[in-house]
């Protein structure tokens, strides 16, 4: 093995790593209620989550996979790439509370004034978990994104808590 075929592998792994850190940071930024609520079904109910997230993720892929090889139509393999790229992002998206619910777990001086610390700080320890091999490769990240897809769906669902509507001061001319 020549020092490019070590420096080509070191680099699709560091970019990996970097992209999974953006998606979560990216999420917790966009939608901060939805991951938080993700991060609670993580934290009430782990194998729930996982369980919704296989029964979303089987019956997607394969009707991707199935309608994609049995089409020919250039389109619809799109399509069926496009499901399949959807659902990993929702996966991302819903993982996003267990990134969370890591950070958490190592609270930073500086977590109050820099929120997007602790996700960061997650995001490092689960993306250097996936690291592993055979462990992190086939089963942390695998469960990861199964049981991210189930936190989104389980999220989703959850009625949202509109905050009551602070009443403007009256003003004395």
């Amino acid at each position: 093995m020549i020092l490019a075929d070590i420096l080509q592998w070191f680099l699709i792994i560091l970019g990996a790593f970097l992209t999974l850190n953006a998606h979560w940071l990216g999420a917790h930024a966009l939608c901060p209620a939805l991951v938080a609520r993700a991060r609670q079904r993580y934290e009430r109910a782990p194998v729930r989550a996982t369980l919704v997230g296989l029964a979303i993720a089987i019956p997607t892929l394969a009707l991707a996979i199935g309608v994609g090889k049995a089409v020919p139509n250039p389109a619809v393999k799109a399509l069926c790439v496009g499901l399949g790229l959807i659902a990993g992002l929702l996966a991302l998206v819903g993982s996003a509370g267990l990134v969370e619910r890591i950070g958490h777990g190592l609270p930073g001086a500086r977590d109050s004034e820099q929120p997007w610390r602790a996700h960061l700080r997650g995001g490092t320890v689960l993306g250097l978990a996936f690291l592993m091999p055979f462990l992190g490769w086939f089963v942390l990240l695998p469960w990861t994104l199964v049981s991210g897809l189930g936190a989104w769906a389980l999220a989703g669902r959850a009625p949202a808590r509109v905050a009551p509507a602070e009443s403007a001061p009256a003003q004395v001319s």
